[in-house]
């Protein structure tokens, strides 16, 4: 079996990551060299791929795969959580590759969910079974912002749908939900899911149920306060930023008709256990005549430590692999 390598890349709204990726088969079979760079500290894309050339000691494959966390329709591409732009037609030239692939990133993760072991996924509630084999996968996970795709498999393979469903209108569950939404609008004006699940929206929470309006924390202090649960405000905060991300999560599915839910991402896996998880179980399944239904979907935590990366390469070895997408041979890539 013939194998080749690509420089994979995930660009978010605070890091960009990069590796390079082995590929076999129409599958990723290897990661290494992955290096995290803060997007703050390079103009765009092309500054950090010379940074990332320049750390790890070798020449760059000629091919690339980038997720990004925006729409990835038309030539002009903005991140929609920092400064970077991307222009599709320059970049293979910018970057000094032959053959570029690129992907948003939640659908990046869901091409990692579509081709990761069982090993990469951890039960977080309903039945402690397997994803499906055919049917439809919710991916869902909060970061700088809020990701959302779906998953399609069957027997002869899989497709990916990405969306922007993070942007979709907050849906308050109960009284405190609806306080949150009252207060935020004051502030935003419309208010998103994403602006309550969302690293930022630990802290638009903190500040609305806090007395002291939020206390001054910034938002990584405010997680490692959450996290270690010493507290009782702040663990508050943690306790219903998890029943809404559960609330969304299950809205998700419902939308979807999905037969199962994976949550994604560096925030939820640092509640792998974690008490206020819950309450994630509780606001998944408050769907009213849909609660049984609810809790007989299957919820796993994606615990690959780099599914973006992952994922990326997952989408360019399939789309090289598949007949008449990619005029290019895998070997074309060492």
């Amino acid at each position: 079996m013939s194998m080749a390598e690509i420089v994979a890349v995930d660009i978010g709204g605070t890091h960009a990551r990069f590796a390079i990726a082995t590929l076999a088969g129409g599958k990723v079979v290897g990661l290494a060299l992955e290096r995290t760079l803060k997007c703050a500290d390079h103009d765009g894309l092309q500054a950090a791929w010379a940074c990332y050339g320049s750390t790890i000691g070798r020449a760059l494959p000629r091919g690339a795969a980038v997720a990004v966390a925006c729409q990835v329709t038309g030539e002009m591409l903005k991140l929609t959580n920092n400064g970077w732009t991307i222009d599709r037609s320059r970049l293979p030239q910018q970057l000094g590759v032959d053959w570029t692939l690129i992907v948003n990133d939640f659908a990046a993760v869901a091409h990692a969910v579509a081709q990761a072991d069982a090993a990469h996924l951890h039960p977080v509630c309903g039945p402690l079974t397997a994803l499906p084999t055919a049917g439809v996968i919710s991916v869902v996970g909060p970061g700088t912002g809020l990701g959302v795709a779906l998953l399609d498999v069957a027997a002869d393979g899989y497709r990916v749908l990405a969306s922007e469903g993070g942007h979709s209108g907050f849906a308050p569950a109960d009284a405190t939900d609806a306080m949150l939404a009252v207060r935020l609008r004051e502030r935003f004006g419309r208010v998103s899911a994403e602006r309550v699940v969302s690293g930022p929206g630990l802290g638009n929470i903190h500040a609305v149920l806090s007395a002291d309006g939020g206390g001054g924390h910034g938002d990584a202090d405010l997680w490692a306060r959450a996290i270690a649960g010493d507290d009782p405000r702040v663990s508050a905060t943690l306790a219903r930023f998890c029943r809404c991300f559960g609330s969304f999560c299950g809205d998700m599915a419902l939308a979807h008709g999905a037969d199962a839910v994976v949550i994604a991402g560096s925030l939820a896996n640092r509640l792998i256990d974690h008490p206020a998880m819950a309450q994630f179980a509780e606001g998944f399944a408050d769907k009213g005549r849909f609660a049984p239904a609810m809790r007989r979907i299957p919820v796993k935590l994606a615990i690959h430590p780099h599914a973006g990366l992952f994922g990326a390469a997952a989408a360019f070895a399939r789309d090289s692999a598949t007949p008449g997408r990619n005029p290019i041979t895998a070997g074309d890539f060492h």
